[in-house]
C-alpha cells in the first residue's frame, strides 16, 4: 500500500467516526518526523477516543503498523504515529487552543475531495 493509500484509509475512518474539520497537511521537505499530518476533532471525550480507535483499528486491517498512540485515556489530544503519518486528534476545546493549523502555516493542505466521497 502506498502513502496516499494510507492517507486514504486514515481520513476515511476519521469521517466514518465524524470527525470534524479534517484538515490533512503535506509536510514533505518541511518536517522530518512524517510526510503528513491529519488534524481533526471530536465534540467528547468518548467521541475523540472512537475516532482514535477506528484510525488504529483501519489502519492495522491494512497492515501497518502503529508506531505510537499517545493521549487515549485523557482523550483531549491523542497523537496516533503510523510512520509517513501523524493523525492529531483533539477534543474540539484542545484543536482550538492549540492551533496547530497555524503552527505549521507554511505546509500546503491537501485536498481531501477524493478521500471524503
Amino acid at each position: 500500500m502506498s502513502g496516499q493509500d494510507l492517507l486514504k484509509t486514515v481520513v476515511k475512518a476519521a469521517d466514518d467516526k465524524r470527525a470534524e474539520d479534517i484538515i490533512v497537511l503535506n509536510m514533505k521537505g518541511i518536517s522530518l518526523i512524517a510526510d503528513y499530518f491529519l488534524i481533526c476533532h471530536g465534540n467528547s471525550d468518548k467521541q475523540v477516543q472512537a475516532i482514535a480507535r477506528e484510525i488504529r483499528e483501519k489502519t492495522e486491517e491494512q497492515g501497518y503498523e502503529l508506531k505510537r498512540m499517545e493521549g487515549f485515556d485523557e482523550a483531549r489530544w491523542v497523537l496516533i504515529d503510523i510512520g509517513d503519518i501523524v493523525a492529531h486528534v483533539f477534543h474540539r476545546d484542545e484543536r482550538t487552543y492549540y492551533n496547530l493549523e497555524r503552527l505549521w502555516g507554511d505546509a500546503p493542505i491537501e485536498n481531501l475531495q477524493s478521500e471524503l466521497s
